[in-house]
């Protein structure tokens, strides 16, 4: 018959599980448990004790988060590391800081937008208004050359088509200016003379992108300004905008509008690449806020696919006529690009005068960017005049461009 172990043998055993246990525990303590740091299923202990210290640290974190965040402000979001005490990012929400912007501008009833500007195409001007209509806008037409082959004789050819668009007995008013590139405005002043209404614009500020330093953005405009220039259309930082860094924008306008001088500004928004109407509100309003009383606001450079619209123009002058009636500061507009037809510019005219008033009737406070509207407007005068309508050929091109 089998004996019973001595006690001995039995208290031996004992110590030699006792020590397999802690080397097992050991080695998952160093691997961080089992095969690939997963830990044994068994090892309830274990986990159950890493967990506890996982939760302790996850609590730690989160007593560092919370007042960062609350330090930051609500739009910002603070992230940490392993330390307590790292910051490791801070970012900015521009969707949160456009919609504090819109609480504070209001939003635009797009559909409303529609509705009201397809109205604008059904009134109906003729005989003795419309010829009064079209040269009206003839006198606000910006004559534009913005191409790389320009050369001075085709600015030189430009200027004298703004002083003389057509016969002078037909009565066509000279244009409100001409917008040239930076380095043709000695040439556009030379042409003009000192001595005439017709006014020397450039573009300016790395147009059409604004991508280039404010160093450099800067230099630019005191350039075509020392060169001769009564007005500068400056591009905004659409990338400080939709990023919701409203302020870096404002302050890139108000630097442009003391290197301006006594230039005339005009602020360019580039509304195809703001997208909504709510951000065409809103950016111009921060526009307005930093520019001085007769500078504009402009639709676009006329160089990407979608330009001046009867839409994005209601939008801008009802932020206008609201900015108006809450300051009392009157702020110019001038739609650019894409209005060709003497009977688009009638409709944006008809726009004015039910939106801001008669008072906005004239080309110190309302332009249109263009080129080759001019011939068009022409036409029609000419046809008012005769009863007959004359072939393209029997205008002087100006340019094809804008």
């Amino acid at each position: 018959m089998g004996k019973f172990p001595r006690e001995s043998s039995r208290r031996d055993s004992v110590e030699l599980g006792e020590k397999a246990l802690d080397a097992r525990a050991e080695a998952v303590g160093e691997s961080g448990g089992g095969i690939n740091g997963f830990g044994f299923a068994d090892n309830v202990g274990e986990r159950e004790l890493r967990c506890g210290v996982e939760e302790k640290r996850q609590g730690e974190k989160t007593e560092t988060l919370a007042p960062r965040v609350t330090k930051g402000g609500e739009f910002s979001f603070v992230f940490t590391g392993g330390a307590a005490d790292s910051l490791e990012m801070v970012a900015h929400s521009p969707h949160a800081a456009l919609r504090r912007l819109f609480d504070d501008v209001g939003t635009v009833d797009a559909i409303g937008i529609e509705e009201r500007v397809a109205k604008y195409g059904t009134r109906s001007i003729k005989k003795a208004a419309k010829l009064r209509g079209l040269k009206l806008a003839a006198s606000m037409v910006d004559l534009t050359t913005l191409e790389g082959k320009d050369t001075p004789g085709k600015v030189a050819s430009l200027c004298q088509k703004a002083l003389c668009p057509h016969d002078p007995e037909l009565g066509v008013p000279q244009v409100a200016a001409v917008c040239v590139y930076p380095a043709m405005v000695k040439h556009a002043r030379k042409a003009l003379g000192s001595d005439t209404v017709v006014r020397v614009a450039s573009v300016a500020t790395a147009f059409p992108s604004g991508q280039a330093p404010l160093k450099t953005r800067l230099a630019e405009v005191k350039a075509a300004v020392a060169d001769g220039a009564d007005e500068i259309d400056m591009v905004i930082n659409r990338g400080a905008f939709l990023s919701g860094e409203f302020g870096v924008m404002q302050d890139e306008i108000r630097a442009v509008v003391e290197a301006c001088g006594q230039a005339t500004l005009k602020v360019i928004l580039e509304v195809s690449e703001l997208e909504t109407y709510d951000n065409i509100r809103a950016a111009s309003f921060l526009a307005m806020r930093v520019i001085r009383e007769g500078d504009f606001i402009k639709t676009s450079t006329g160089k990407t696919s979608l330009n001046a619209t009867l839409g994005n123009n209601q939008v801008m002058i009802e932020a206008i006529r609201d900015y108006y009636l809450d300051t009392g500061i009157s702020i110019a507009m001038k739609p650019a690009g894409g209005i060709r037809t003497a009977k688009q510019a009638l409709t944006f005219l008809i726009a004015i005068k039910e939106t801001l008033g008669d008072a906005w009737l004239n080309h110190s406070r309302y332009r249109f960017g263009a080129s080759a509207l001019l011939n068009d407007l022409i036409r029609q005068i000419e046809k008012e005049k005769t009863g007959a309508y004359q072939a393209p050929y029997y205008f002087s091109e100006a340019t094809e461009s804008y």
